[in-house]
């Protein structure tokens, strides 16, 4: 029987258990499309989509420390509520090292409809990507073409773009340094703009497109996607 402590004897002190060593052995970057009826899916469904298959795809995924442990993913950017990502990108962390095209063909067969496993690649354990730029693209009504390219003609980009935002708070923004370029596809009517995204912030495709004439048109229905993230590679150290 274990004796009891006497009075004047040092408190006991609990010892934690040495850390484990870091148990990562692979770690890839995944590029995605997100489209159909799951551009409605908010990120955090989002990620909880990816957890659910690979759980049931079974792969040997990192997980995180403390009382709820997830899988170690890392998505580049969060997708705004309604908007197609073409080609979006999330980091995956593994406790062994698979063939990349197991990877991929697991986590493709279990895929909900409208989220497709475009491309993986293998990267280094200390290097993450960072979002620098990105393109958001939609097409132009046939009958507002020809407005939109007069304003384009007109060079809105040649001075200062302030723009009135009413959230997080209210506040005035010159939103010209975060865009980059506008294109118009006069024969498909297809308009995509180049943007930064800086520490600073970036613009909004809908303050983007009040620029050229075209306000409200992602409210009326006209979907938008981004096309395409510019990344950034990072290494730190282990």
């Amino acid at each position: 029987m274990a004796s009891e402590p006497c009075a004047g004897d040092p408190p006991e002190v609990e010892v934690a258990a040495p850390a484990k060593p870091d148990s990562t052995r692979d770690k890839v970057r995944l590029t995605f499309r997100k489209a159909d009826s799951l551009r409605w899916l908010s990120h955090h469904d989002l990620m909880r989509t990816f957890e659910r298959m690979l759980h049931r795809a079974a792969l040997p995924f990192r997980r995180s420390q403390g009382f709820h442990p997830h899988p170690r993913l890392v998505f580049a950017l969060s997708l705004p509520l309604g908007v197609i990502g073409q080609a979006e990108i999330v980091e995956l962390e593994l406790d062994q090292c698979l063939e990349l095209d197991e990877i991929r063909d697991r986590l493709t067969r279990q895929a909900p409809a409208g989220l497709e496993i475009l491309d993986i690649k293998r990267i280094a354990l200390n290097e993450t990507a960072h979002v620098v730029g990105f393109c958001y693209g939609l097409t132009v009504p046939a009958g507002r073409i020809s407005a939109t390219r007069a304003r384009l003609d007109a060079n809105p980009l040649a001075a200062e773009c302030w723009v009135e935002r009413t959230r997080p708070s209210p506040r005035r923004l010159d939103i010209r340094p975060f865009v980059r370029r506008l294109h118009l596809d006069d024969d498909t009517g297809r308009l995509e703009m180049d943007l930064f995204l800086m520490p600073e912030g970036t613009a909004r495709p809908e303050e983007v497109l009040s620029l050229v004439g075209l306000d409200g048109l992602i409210a009326s229905g006209v979907p938008l996607e981004r096309v395409g993230l510019e990344l950034k590679l990072s290494v730190f150290s282990c």
